[in-house]
C-alpha cells in the first residue's frame, strides 16, 4: 500500500512530539512492506534543529511552500492507497481539498491534538488545519486521544468514524543505557516549556525541589522563559534529541510526567513521554487523568501524584519498590504499547473503513 501522509514534522523532534511518533509508525509501516510519502514544510525552526534526514521507507519531501509543490502532491495523491493529514500541518486545509478531489483511495485524519481541537472549536477560535467542512470529508478520523472525545469529533465536527491511535514508543529507539552523570537526577522531566503545564509543574516538581535540596532534580527540553521559577537543585539541559533520551531517561531514579490542562481535562489521552521512559526501564511519576489506568495501573506500573506531599513520598520510595514499579511497566509497554502494535491497529482500522478490505491490510 502507498501512505501519502501531509504532516506537522518528521524531521525535526525540536519543541513537538510528532516527529518521535511518526519515526516509529513510519518505521513499523515499512516493515509491513507498505510505501511512505511524507509531505513536510521546511520552516526555519525545525531546520535549525533537523535531527532526522531520513527514515527507513519513507520519501520525505521537504518543501518552502505549498504553491512549490502542488505538483508533486498530486502525482502522489492521484495514486496513494491512503492519504493522511494531520493536525498542525501548515498546508492541512490545502491538502484536503487537494485529496479529497484526486484521491482514489482513503482519505484519513489524524489528530494529535485532539483537546486543543475541541477546545478551540467550542470557543469559536480559528483552527488552522480544519476546513469550513469539518472533518465530514474523511472516510475515517484517528485520534491521539480516546474516551468521550471520539464522539465529539463526531457530533461536533462531522467524523463520519473517529478511533483511537494512541501514543507509542519504538523500543529500538528507546531502550535501558548506561546511565550518564550530566543527567543523573532523582527526579527528571522532559518537556517543552507550556504556559498550561506550567501550574502543575510548579506544584508538582519545582516546589518539591525546594524541600528537597540535596535531591537533584532535572529538566530537559525547550522553549523554557527566563523567569521560570529555578532553584539550585533543579538543573536543566535544553533540547534533547530522541537519541539523547535513553541516557536521559536511564540516569533518573524516577521520570515525572505532567499533562497540558486540555488533555488532562480530556483524559484517554497519554504522552509519548510515559512509553519512552518505561521502555528504557525507568519508574514513571504522572499526574492523575481520566483513562490512565487504561495504559498502566497506578501502584504497580505507575506512580501518580496530585499534589506535592505524593511527589516527595514518591522521591522516599525504596528502591526496589522502585525497580519493580519500573519492570513491570516495561513489561507492559513492550506488550501493548510499541510502533508495531500502533502500525497493526491503523491497519485494521483502515481496512475496516475501506469499502473493500485490501487483503495486504489483513494479512498485517
Amino acid at each position: 500500500m502507498k501512505f501519502v501522509i501531509f504532516g506537522l514534522t518528521i524531521s525535526s523532534s525540536w519543541g513537538n512530539g510528532h516527529a518521535t511518533l511518526w519515526r516509529g509508525l513510519c518505521k513499523s509501516l515499512s516493515r509491513l512492506g507498505h510505501d511512505i510519502v511524507f509531505f513536510e514544510r521546511d520552516v526555519p525552526y525545525y531546520a535549525g534543529a533537523r535531527d532526522c534526514d531520513c527514515c527507513p521507507g519513507v520519501e520525505l519531501i521537504l518543501y518552502p511552500d505549498w504553491d512549490s509543490v502542488i505538483r508533486q502532491a498530486l502525482e502522489d495523491v492521484s495514486d496513494a492507497d491512503v492519504v493522511l493529514v494531520t493536525s498542525y500541518c501548515p498546508d492541512a486545509i490545502e491538502a484536503t481539498e487537494l485529496a479529497v478531489e484526486k484521491c482514489r483511495g482513503l482519505l484519513v485524519f489524524y489528530d494529535l491534538d485532539t483537546p486543543v481541537t475541541l477546545s478551540r472549536i467550542r470557543n469559536r477560535e480559528s483552527v488552522d488545519y480544519i476546513g469550513p467542512r469539518g472533518l465530514a470529508d474523511f472516510d475515517l478520523v484517528l485520534s491521539f486521544t480516546g474516551g468521550a472525545a471520539l464522539r465529539a469529533l463526531e457530533s461536533e465536527l462531522g467524523a463520519r468514524r473517529a478511533v483511537p491511535l494512541y501514543g507509542h514508543v519504538d523500543p529500538a529507539v528507546h531502550r535501558a543505557v548506561d546511565p550518564q552523570a550530566n543527567y543523573a537526577a532523582d527526579l527528571s522531566y522532559l518537556g517543552t516549556y507550556s504556559n498550561d503545564r506550567q501550574a502543575a509543574l510548579e506544584q508538582l516538581f519545582v516546589q518539591p525541589a525546594r524541600r528537597r535540596p540535596r535531591h537533584r532534580f532535572l529538566i530537559g527540553g525547550a522553549q523554557y522563559p527566563a523567569d521560570f521559577p529555578w532553584s539550585s537543585n533543579i538543573y536543566f539541559v535544553r533540547h534533547l534529541p530522541p537519541s539523547e533520551h535513553p541516557a536521559f531517561f536511564s540516569s533518573s531514579r524516577l521520570t515525572f510526567s505532567v499533562t497540558r490542562a486540555s488533555m488532562a481535562e480530556a483524559g484517554w489521552c497519554p504522552s509519548g513521554r510515559l512509553f519512552e521512559a518505561a521502555a528504557c526501564r525507568t519508574a514513571v511519576l504522572s499526574d492523575w487523568w481520566p483513562g490512565i489506568e487504561e495504559f498502566f495501573t497506578p501502584g504497580s506500573e505507575i506512580l501518580i501524584t496530585s499534589r506535592e506531599e505524593e511527589t516527595l513520598a514518591a522521591l522516599d520510595l525504596d528502591p526496589a519498590q522502585v525497580a519493580r514499579i519500573a519492570r513491570a511497566a516495561h513489561e507492559r509497554v513492550l506488550d501493548e504499547h510499541t510502533s508495531d502494535h500502533r502500525a497493526a491497529e491503523l491497519c485494521r482500522h483502515i481496512s475496516a473503513s475501506a469499502p473493500s478490505p485490501a487483503p495486504e491490510l489483513l494479512e498485517a
